[in-house]
């Protein structure tokens, strides 16, 4: 299926040569996203569409209200304006469009079977006469017919953001490929992350809940960002703990690995670091957190009830980090790695000697980033 970009483009060409003086067209579908309220699609004559990501909370700014959209969208009927009269009191967005030679402008609902909030398109010319009424009803058959493209793109759009949300980019894709079925898997060799909050029982007891839940968003969305930044991705939050990997999908790929989970460990510190900073001038205490890496070879695969289930990673890879995780309690470090790690990583690493991980019957030799 086309982009909504490349479908806006083809149908701005037909209708251009259809006759229709379009000087500018606007697709704004709303989305269900975590940070953005609506996705805008902008044609120009001459140019090629542009993608405007409009971030939640827009709908409260003046970009909106009192805009034609608005208009449009919440009283659920067709707004038109005659360009060359549009004054000094009138929305931002027509006297820019004035400025910029527009002659007339048009605001047209979308209905849509699924329900929920209407998209909108509209329509601008820069034509000395404007657009006739036959140009208009040209307008309002096109928009019709064009509504059940425009619904499939909200939907697959809602469908990759759910999961995308939900499950991340790489566990997302593959559910949304068709992985859904249980016992269904595939191995793969990767590097594996578990992260996880000191004391985070203590700080339930001792903070208030609105409290807890700023630190904890504050300190996964550190996490997240020093994953994305090296290449590594979420698997699943556990409590306060954050599984994650960095996949190699070649041998020869791991050193390269290895070295962005390192640079992904050392901006989390890092940006830690300067998050305690500001939370002592506020009179708070300090977060504190572990950090376990390991190589191996994981499986992804879906587990749970026949109509009820989770895409999750398992292997004695998986437990290794996470043991190690824990070990940086005892040894008082923030970032453990295995021996495994080691060979393979290109960064320089300080054993500190054989360590009992639980659940492994022979001690194991650990490392930690060099002082």
């Amino acid at each position: 299926m086309a982009t909504p970009a490349a479908f806006l483009e083809r149908l701005a060409v037909r209708l251009v040569e259809a006759g229709l003086p379009l000087w500018r067209i606007y697709v704004g579908l709303q989305l269900v996203h975590p940070e953005l309220e609506a996705m805008g699609y902008m044609w120009r004559r001459g140019e090629k569409v542009q993608e405007i990501a409009r971030a939640v909370g827009i709908q409260f700014t003046s970009a909106y209200i009192g805009s034609p959209l608005q208009e449009a969208r919440e009283q659920d009927r067709v707004v038109r304006y005659h360009l060359k009269d549009v004054g000094p009191d009138d929305h931002l967005l027509l006297r820019e469009l004035k400025e910029d030679g527009g002659t007339d402008y048009l605001a047209l609902p979308l209905h849509l079977r699924r329900g929920g909030p209407l998209p909108v398109v509209t329509f601008a010319t820069d034509s000395p006469m404007g657009f006739s009424e036959q140009d208009i009803a040209d307008l309002k058959r096109a928009v019709d017919m064009v509504g059940a493209v425009v619904e499939s793109h909200i939907e697959r759009s809602v469908a990759d953001t759910v999961a995308r949300t939900y499950l991340g980019r790489e566990i997302g894709q593959r559910v949304l490929n068709g992985a859904i079925r249980r016992g269904e898997g595939q191995e793969i060799r990767a590097v594996l992350w578990f992260s996880d909050l000191r004391d985070f029982t203590g700080m339930n007891e001792r903070m208030a809940p609105g409290e807890l839940l700023d630190l904890l968003n504050n300190y996964l969305q550190l996490v997240g960002d020093a994953l994305d930044a090296h290449g590594g991705e979420i698997l699943k939050f556990i409590g306060d703990g954050v599984m994650g990997y960095f996949p190699a999908e070649d041998a020869l790929f791991l050193p390269m690995v290895t070295a962005a989970a390192i640079g992904a460990a050392r901006r989390l510190l890092g940006d830690i670091e300067a998050a305690n900073e500001a939370r002592a001038t506020g009179g708070l205490e300090p977060v504190r957190f572990g950090i376990g890496l390991h190589v191996g070879t994981v499986t992804f695969g879906n587990v749970g009830t026949g109509n009820r289930l989770d895409f999750t990673v398992i292997g004695p890879a998986v437990n290794r980090a996470a043991r190690l995780e824990s070990l940086t309690k005892e040894l008082k470090v923030p970032v453990l790695a295995s021996a495994d790690f080691n060979e393979v990583c290109p960064v320089p690493l300080t054993s500190l000697g054989f360590h009992h991980l639980r659940g492994v019957v022979q001690p194991v030799e650990v490392f930690t980033l060099p002082t």
